[in-house]
């Protein structure tokens, strides 16, 4: 996955507006003007596309948690200057507080498994002898869980209600 995909499916799962993730750039001490966030988040064939790169991301993503949790205090973490899906994964899962039984169940929700052992290891050090490189596949349904869970609960209730309109139109008359 590139940057600019996580970038934009972020955006999308939670629902955020181009001032909204200046905000949150903001939050991790960067300011961002919108020209550059839209740029970013046009299709890879647009000739106003720009490849955000894995600082940009990384400071997005520290933003996020500063947005999420609230700044810890101290020194704030420095951007990485290399990105890879294991860091991704891990901002992502610090942002949203998410526990491990957390992450099998929106993983779940893609109709993918991975048992608890094999999730630690994507959160280990890359010099540890049982750690795992995250792929592709892996971030993927991951951030397809998290749409899942915080942008279609929304459609599964208006299918779910759609289903009882059309129940309730075939219903004969009452005499």
């Amino acid at each position: 996955m590139t940057n600019n995909d996580c970038l934009r499916r972020l955006r999308y799962i939670f629902d955020l507006s181009d001032s909204r993730m200046m905000a949150v750039f903001d939050a991790a001490g960067l300011k961002i003007d919108r020209e550059k966030i839209s740029s970013w988040l046009k299709k890879d064939d647009d000739p106003d596309f720009k490849s955000c790169n894995d600082i940009m991301l990384a400071t997005f993503l520290n933003g996020l948690i500063n947005d999420k949790r609230g700044k810890r205090e101290g020194e704030q973490p420095k951007a990485e200057k290399k990105l890879t899906n294991n860091i991704i994964f891990m901002k992502i899962k610090i942002a949203l507080n998410l526990k491990a039984d957390d992450i099998l169940a929106l993983l779940e929700l893609t109709n993918f498994t991975l048992s608890k052992h094999e999730l630690s290891a994507f959160f280990r050090r890359a010099d540890h002898k049982h750690y795992r490189q995250c792929k592709d596949q892996v971030l993927r349904n991951f951030l397809n869980g998290l749409q899942i869970k915080y942008r279609n609960t929304n459609d599964a209730q208006d299918d779910q209600a759609d289903k009882v309109v059309e129940k309730a139109a075939f219903k004969w008359p009452q005499v």
